[in-house]
Formats: structure tokens, C-alpha cells, sequence
């Protein structure tokens, strides 16, 4: 690996308890001992494609994400078995053969299957989708070792550990109640907002859950924001259901245009797969086709963290003018006459939709 202070190419023996042997310098992170492979310098590399080269802030579980992705398109089922088998199976039959000893070619034979049932099952996907190394373990794994060297989070990234509070009020620039809520149950993605000034920028509240909805002081159209899986499509309907004629605006993520996309990378998370009532709630919605549902029953998800940032705070912008301007009778005006639009696409919109 690169030593990201001195930038030697630094050999397993030269690198010993993570300090570079050239500049005795300590760094956090060796691809050699962590599941993701991870080294500070490709942690800084994608920090600074996820951040535009720091111009906005991102969210620990949003770089998990940005370093994972690569990962989640492989599978990750019995590692090494196959090859392991395979070899085997080649020595056991080899030695069997010009010793002629039965029992060696059969155990050579079996090994053989043994080895074709893993390949095959990889290729089929079993094990795909399942992080490396989970959100929560990123933290410890990575960004704890980060703050032990480096004395804080790599730069741009916002610290979300304490608790986002069930009830966010965000005052309008004139002191006016919320004119809006923001329901979002991540809480990488609330800090993530927090930190890009959105909630304040446009005076609408923050909210994770329903209860924290209508304890606001305001009765203005809720923004539903969730992840493409099972739990986030009955959401929506629930606060709907829960909020009666209020307005419920559903920014996404949306299922079926996220899993359209090519760029989109799903996972699995093995404690949040939906259980039989879930499923049964969302079948019998009929919205839903029977491969889509075997999708979401697997608990395949595309997750907020996984969009990448720029983007979804221009998404989320966009609808926040929208819905602020419909409320605000000054922001009608200034609308009407021209001085507030609804922003046009950008040229990396326009590249996502070629």
C-alpha cells in the first residue's frame, strides 16, 4: 500500500502495527486488515468525489455507502471455498490415479461437486448484496480508527452519533411557524440535511417518525423521505392513512425508478428483512408485481445513503421550493413575477437520463 503521509509504496513487513517504516508517521487504515480494504488514501479519494471536492457535507452511513458499493455487487457466499475445493479435489484425484485407490477418486469426485455446487450457487447471486462490512461496523472498523490517528472524522464528513431528536423545529426566516415537516426515519440523512443548511434555508421542520409530525406546531404539507424497500412503500400509505386530508408529498425513494436505474446498487441487510405481515400488507395493496415482491420479501433495499449527495440535496431542494412556495403567499407572489423558478435540470441530470 501507498503510506499517505510520505506516499512510499510500502511493503506488509514495512508497515508494521500501522506506522510506515519510511516516515515513522502512523496511519489508520490498512487494506490487509479490514473487510473493505479500505486505506486512508482511498478514503480521501472517494470523500472527495461524494463531497464535489468539499463543497458539501456528507453523513458517516453516505461514505460507508460511496466505499462499499463496489463490494455489494459481489457475492459473498463461502469465500474461497470453491477455489479451496477444487484444489483439493484436483490432488486428492491426482494422487488416486496412479495410486489407484478407489476411495481417493471418489473422495476426489466429491470434492469436484463440492467445488461446482459453490461455483454455481455464486454465480446464481446467493450471497450477493450482504455488506462486507455493515453500517454499524463501519464505524468501528473505520471511523474510529480514523479519530484515534487523525483526532476527528475524515474532513466533510458530519458527526451523526447523538441522537437526531424525535422533534426538529426549524423556524422560518421570519420567525413564522414551519410552513412544512420533513419526515425522515434515517438519521444519517437528517444530519446530512442539517449540515447542507436545507431545513433551515427553506424554514420546514424535521421530523422521524408520526408522533414527532403532529406534536409541530404547523399543519403544512409532510414530505415523506425513505428507503426503495418494504418498510419505506408502507410509510408513505401510513401517514397518509394517519394524517387524513392533510397533504402527504412522497419524495421518494421511488421503487420501481431507482431499481431502473443502472448505476443503482441494492443491498441486504440480514436483521431487516421483512417479516410475513409486512409482506402481506404490501401485497395486498396490489400495487406491487409478484417479482417485485419476492424482491422486497428477500430485503433488498435501495437506501437514501446510497443516492449519491449532490443529487439528493438537488432533489430535495427542488421539492422544498415547490412546497414552500405554495405555502408561503410571498413566495406566490415573487413566483408569479418571475423571481423564484423551479430550478431547471443540470447537465449531470441530463447525463443520468442519456
Amino acid at each position: 500500500m501507498i503510506c499517505p503521509h510520505c506516499e512510499k509504496n510500502l511493503l506488509r513487513k514495512e508497515r508494521p502495527n500501522n506506522t510506515c517504516s519510511h516516515c515513522r508517521r502512523t496511519y489508520s487504515l490498512d487494506p490487509k486488515t479490514n473487510s473493505l480494504g479500505l486505506s486512508d488514501l482511498r478514503v480521501r479519494r472517494i470523500l472527495a468525489k461524494v463531497t464535489e471536492e468539499g463543497r458539501i457535507a456528507v453523513a458517516p452511513d453516505q461514505l460507508w455507502y460511496a466505499l462499499s458499493r463496489t463490494r455489494l455487487k459481489e457475492s459473498n457466499f463461502a469465500p474461497g471455498c470453491a477455489g479451496s475445493s477444487l484444489f483439493v479435489g484436483l490432488v486428492v484425484g491426482f494422487i488416486g490415479v496412479f495410486t489407484e485407490i478407489a476411495y481417493l477418486l471418489l473422495a476426489s469426485g466429491a470434492l469436484l461437486l463440492v467445488s461446482a455446487g459453490f461455483a454455481l450457487a455464486r454465480a446464481a447471486g446467493a450471497g450477493r448484496g450482504f455488506p462486507a462490512m455493515s453500517r454499524a461496523a463501519f464505524r468501528s472498523e473505520a471511523l474510529a480508527p480514523w479519530q484515534n490517528v487523525y483526532g476527528g472524522l475524515p474532513p466533510g464528513v458530519v458527526d451523526d452519533t447523538p441522537p437526531i431528536p424525535s422533534r426538529t423545529r426549524t423556524r422560518a426566516p421570519s420567525g413564522a411557524q414551519p410552513g412544512a415537516v420533513l419526515l425522515c426515519p434515517d438519521r444519517s440523512t437528517t444530519a446530512f440535511l442539517i449540515a447542507n443548511g436545507l431545513p433551515a434555508r427553506y424554514g420546514i421542520a424535521l421530523a422521524k417518525d408520526l408522533d414527532a409530525v403532529r406534536a409541530l406546531p404547523t399543519r403544512g404539507p409532510v414530505i415523506v423521505l425513505h428507503d426503495a424497500d418494504a418498510h419505506g412503500e408502507l410509510l408513505v400509505r401510513r401517514v397518509r392513512e394517519s394524517l387524513g386530508q392533510r397533504t402527504v408529498i412522497d419524495a421518494g425513494l421511488p421503487l420501481r425508478t431507482v431499481r431502473g436505474l443502472a448505476r443503482a446498487v441494492p443491498y441486504r441487510d440480514r436483521d431487516k428483512r421483512p417479516d410475513r405481515e409486512t409482506m402481506a400488507r404490501l401485497a395486498a395493496l396490489g400495487e406491487f408485481t409478484e417479482e417485485e415482491l419476492k424482491w422486497l420479501g428477500k430485503g433488498w433495499r435501495f437506501p437514501l445513503v446510497g443516492v449519491p449527495p449532490a443529487r439528493l440535496l438537488t432533489i430535495l431542494t427542488r421539492v422544498a421550493e415547490q412546497v414552500t412556495r405554495n405555502v408561503d403567499p410571498e413566495r406566490r407572489r415573487a413566483a408569479s413575477v418571475g423571481f423564484m423558478t423551479w430550478p431547471g435540470s443540470t447537465a449531470q441530470d441530463r447525463t443520468d437520463e442519456r
